[in-house]
């Protein structure tokens, strides 16, 4: 997406028998009826390869094309639901279920970007293991008889780090993003050829009897294709006629791009695409990202979007003669390690989705879509058996209603004894009113902001605003593997004692400033990601003051002290004076001005840049940076300001702990651990439910379970205002409708 509610999952089934759980407390700062899409059409080769991805097909090959209607799978247009899923968004343990949890609730697809930066962490050297092991992730589609549509890119946006774009892409000679520019685009073709490649070789295109029936190149360019000129529109069509010689012999789309070449599906990606057509007739009406939820950005409130609304969508959707809906997201998961996208995005990418964090069914809204799902599915005849425009009848001011069948339909009577295939949406758009209408013979009520179906043209199937789902309810037994309500996972309290928690703290303290033999002096501030190439989130900056005793009988007769500034700084900035915290700022870009204890004679002034996520989204990302910009300046000195900017800085990347693995098992001898009290080691709790953590009470840094970093985690507070006791959904949605939360810490649990 160009464009999160509760905590990663920590326990599974492949758990070890006992966790230890290694909290780096990075300076110890504190911190303010489903269905089956391949049955019914085509044949699926059961048995023939295990999870293992072994020899013979998924299905019977079949082909994919497309008219102005839909998709045809193998000739046959079909109705679409997908399901949006990011394979490393999961662990791979969960990936099975997960699928099947689609399946279950009605999707035929699953859709899932391509993380550039994950497959390929250094130029040339590629991963696809654990999180990253696309081809098993592809299988297991496949296995679970469903159809895979694959965005590869290779810029995903999605929220996650620098836009999927590898940090060593900055560092080619004359690079410049997404442009027509040669050394880019010869990266960019080594990459999406590399991902096509794989995918032939491991037989997963729909014609070699794969799941994989359509591909995306690029995304959301056409939002910032203006900002290039000419050589903006230059590189749009040189990628779809490089993704297009690629042979793939399925679609490729193109999302946001209104101009995309008569090749290409362009498409939707908004809360609503039921306005949206294509820019050819001879395209069908696709939309690649429903947004059924929001992300959440460290010290913000979280977003929700009601079941209601996102029904309201999906149907008016399908009414108005869309064909293929995709749910971003349908699970969001999580950010795991230091994935999250910037500025300041957090751990979490629970995104509201049908299905949580967790991998636990988000009730009523994933049994509310299922059930649309299945009446969407009961118009399917009707929907592809109409060539142009279905009937449409005004109803009302704000009523309306979309007739799909394979003859002209008399609406003023009964459709009883009528043998043709009549399907047909019956639309209230007032936001406040209920409405009765009258059409085949009958009335129909329906409620504000809301969609009835009739598959038959005269029974309601269901309708929009009428829930008839159960709700989860969320209740929490911290230190204890039992749960009072089936619907959400343990938490293990770290505040807390318990039977899976032994007794002892285990602290290391971090070294302030330079700690290494690979830090360097230079005169001059460095850019930040220029020094540590996106291997910590850390840098320190290290300079000497000399202060007279003059300065000192100044501020004493003052009664001020001087302060240091920052013209700006991204993410969060850190001021430590003689080893010690004088203050922190918090922003994007934002300026700093931090009052400072100085004492006669040298001092060591300290600057800590942290990134919390790089920019994932707009024009130009190459040059957005990190760390500090502008001048530095120490004020109110006795002779005038100092300008410390091009002063000899010591630079070390990194924190002492971090590069000496104290979150490692086997490093914990390294480490210089100190007791203190509670808790660190805790065993797997029983059975094979979700373990959540509950770091609420920390501070900022990165938690690490075994030697694996689940994440960054921050105690930052949402503000007091902007969200309601309750949610009146009828009306647009956006972001900031509906939101929970207020005056609580974004995310606690991980």
């Amino acid at each position: 997406m160009a464009a999160s509610r509760g905590p990663p999952l920590l326990g599974f089934r492949a758990l070890a028998l006992a966790l230890l759980l290694a909290i780096l407390l990075l300076l110890g700062c504190s911190a303010p009826a489903a269905y089956a899409g391949a049955e019914g059409v085509l044949r699926q080769v059961v048995g023939r390869r295990g999870d293992d991805g072994g020899g013979g097909n998924f299905f019977e090959p079949f082909n994919v094309t497309y008219d102005h209607r839909a998709v045809l799978i193998g000739g046959k247009r079909r109705m679409l639901v997908s399901a949006g899923l990011h394979y490393p968004r999961a662990t791979s343990e969960m990936w099975p279920s997960l699928i099947a949890k689609c399946k279950e609730g009605g999707a035929d697809v699953i859709e899932t970007y391509v993380f550039w930066n994950g497959h390929e962490p250094a130029k040339g050297q590629y991963y696809f293991e654990e999180r990253f092991d696309l081809v098993k992730f592809v299988k297991l589609v496949a296995a679970e008889g469903l159809f895979l549509f694959l965005r590869i890119g290779p810029y995903a946006c999605a929220e996650w780090n620098f836009g999927g774009f590898p940090v060593w892409l900055r560092d080619i000679p004359g690079i410049e993003f997404r442009t027509d520019n040669e050394p880019f685009k010869a990266e960019m073709q080594t990459f999406v050829t590399k991902i096509v490649t794989l995918m032939k070789e491991e037989k997963l295109y729909s014609w070699q009897g794969g799941p994989i029936i359509l591909q995306q190149i690029e995304n959301e360019y056409g939002n910032i294709q203006g900002n290039y000129g000419q050589a903006g529109k230059r590189y749009m069509q040189w990628a779809a006629q490089m993704a297009i010689g690629l042979d793939t012999g399925i679609p490729w789309v193109m999302c946001r791009q209104t101009d995309a070449p008569e090749e290409i599906i362009d498409t939707c990606n908004a809360f609503y695409c039921d306005g949206f057509k294509p820019n050819s007739y001879n395209k069908p009406t696709i939309w690649t990202e429903d947004w059924d939820g929001w992300y959440a950005d460290w010290g913000g409130a979280l977003p929700h979007r009601s079941a209601e609304d996102s029904a309201f969508a999906v149907a008016r959707f399908y009414q108005r003669g869309g064909s293929l809906q995709n749910y971003y997201m349908y699970f969001g998961g999580t950010n795991f390690a230091r994935t999250a996208g910037g500025p300041l995005q957090i751990t979490s990418y629970d995104y509201d989705a049908p299905i949580d964090e967790y991998g636990i069914l988000r009730q009523p809204k994933w049994g509310h879509l299922k059930d649309l799902h299945t009446a969407i599915k009961l118009c399917e005849p009707a929907l592809i058996a109409v060539d142009g425009s279905p009937q449409y009848i005004k109803l009302g001011s704000m009523q309306e209603a979309h007739v799909y069948s394979t003859g002209e339909v008399h609406t003023n009577g009964s459709m009883a004894g009528n043998a043709q295939i009549c399907s047909a949406f019956l639309a209230n758009i007032d936001e406040h009113k209920y409405a009765s209408v009258w059409i085949f013979g009958k009335s129909y009520s329906l409620p504000p902001w809301s969609v009835s179906i009739l598959p038959d043209c005269e029974n309601v199937a269901f309708n929009t605003a009428r829930i008839g789902a159960q709700t989860s309810v969320f209740t929490v037994e911290s230190g204890s593997p039992s749960r009072s309500s089936r619907h959400k996972p343990s938490i293990l309290s770290l505040t807390s004692g318990g039977p899976y928690l032994s007794s002892t703290w285990w602290t290391s303290k971090e070294t302030i400033g330079t700690w290494g033999g690979n830090n360097f002096a230079v005169q001059g501030i460095l850019e930040h990601l220029n020094v540590t190439k996106d291997i910590s989130d850390y840098l320190w900056y290290t300079t000497r003051v000399n202060i007279s005793d003059a300065d000192i009988a100044f501020w004493s007769s003052k009664g001020v002290l001087p302060s240091l500034t920052i013209d700006k700084i991204r993410d969060v900035a850190r001021v430590f004076v003689n080893g010690k915290l004088a203050g922190s700022q918090v922003g994007h870009w934002v300026s700093l001005k931090q009052p400072i204890q100085l004492v006669e004679g040298l001092n060591e002034l300290t600057l800590l840049s942290e990134i919390v996520g790089l920019q994932n989204y707009g024009a130009f990302l190459e040059k957005d940076g990190a760390g500090f910009r502008g001048q530095v300046t120490l004020t109110g000195l006795s002779d005038g300001d100092v300008d410390l900017t091009n002063s000899l800085w010591t630079y070390q990347v990194g924190l002492k702990g971090e590069f000496s693995m104290i979150y490692a098992p086997e490093k914990q001898g390294c480490a210089g651990w100190s007791r203190m009290q509670d808790s660190t080691m805790f065993s797997t709790p029983k059975g094979t439910d979700p373990v959540a953590i509950d770091l609420g009470s920390m501070g900022k840094g990165q938690a690490w379970v075994n030697g694996h970093l689940i994440g960054r985690y921050w105690s930052l507070v949402a503000p007091e205002s902007g969200c309601s006791s309750s949610c009146y959904y009828p009306g647009a949605y956006n972001e900031r409708k509906c939101q929970s939360n207020c005056g609580m810490p974004t995310q606690n649990w991980y």
